[in-house]
């Protein structure tokens, strides 16, 4: 499967604005043939702390944008977004929009307590894996790098690990370790995504990366604001796991 991670700006709580921004680049990445597209965390609005003002109902038009485009290029795309579930907490979820018009949802697990997100929303309780088009998909959000456990978990039934991410200019190097990290133990693919651009005096590098289960970055680890794209391959996974047996080698 061809997959595009798109690495862009935010315009900070201006969903309008930050969907016209991206729309053409979903296009480019379909056009390069892409199946599946991933944008940025908290895509269309920013990192915001202020739910109240920038999150909407689950099926709102910031969802309703990504399935939109998933039916005019016939892909799926992921990205983040603030929302509201129908017990009225917000969540950051993680959201799978398929050409069908069909969505999955992944709350995010471990909100970022450093910028007070577990005050503003709440975690996640369950992991999430989805097969798109034969591809074993399991979603994850930013924070959620950190904790190598979680991805662990879902490593025999994994082929790409995704993670849309907002992750800040002074800990660039976490990022980009993280990821070859979690590609590296678990033997499968990692496509993260970063957002560039600044939010006040906090900058973002980018860095999005789509990494093979080996740890080699197949495309991107940049900095500018473009999509990009490489083939991924389920069987890939299954070859590396089974000329280097490692999985079975963990304990507990």
């Amino acid at each position: 499967m061809r997959v595009a991670a798109i690495q862009h700006d935010i315009d900070w709580e201006d969903p309008e604005r930050t969907r016209a921004r991206v729309r053409p680049m979903i296009a480019d990445a379909a056009a390069d043939g892409a199946r599946l597209i991933v944008l940025t965390e908290m895509y269309a609005t920013g990192f915001s702390m202020d739910p109240a003002r920038i999150a909407e109902d689950e099926g709102g038009p910031n969802e309703q944008f990504l399935l939109e485009r998933a039916a005019e290029h016939g892909a799926h795309l992921i990205a983040s977004i603030a929302q509201r579930g129908p017990d009225g907490k917000y969540r950051n979820n993680a959201v799978l929009a398929r050409p069908d018009g069909t969505v999955t949802r992944y709350a995010k697990i471990h909100p970022f307590t450093f910028a007070g997100e577990h005050e503003r929303y709440a975690a996640g309780t369950e992991h999430c894996t989805v097969d798109v088009e034969g591809l074993r998909v399991s979603l994850f959000v930013c924070y959620d790098l950190r904790f190598a456990d979680e991805f662990w978990a879902l490593a025999p039934t994994t082929d790409v690990y995704v993670v849309p991410a907002n992750w800040p200019a002074p800990r660039h190097e976490h990022w980009r370790a993280l990821l070859r990290a979690r590609a590296i133990e678990n033997q499968a693919y990692v496509v993260g995504v970063n957002r560039v651009g600044a939010v006040r005096e906090l900058d973002h590098l980018g860095g999005s990366a789509i990494i093979d289960p080996l740890g080699a970055v197949l495309a991107g680890d940049t900095s500018g604001e473009a999509p990009f794209c490489a083939d991924i391959d389920g069987a890939t996974v299954r070859a590396v796991r089974k000329k280097f047996p490692f999985l079975a080698d963990r304990r507990g």
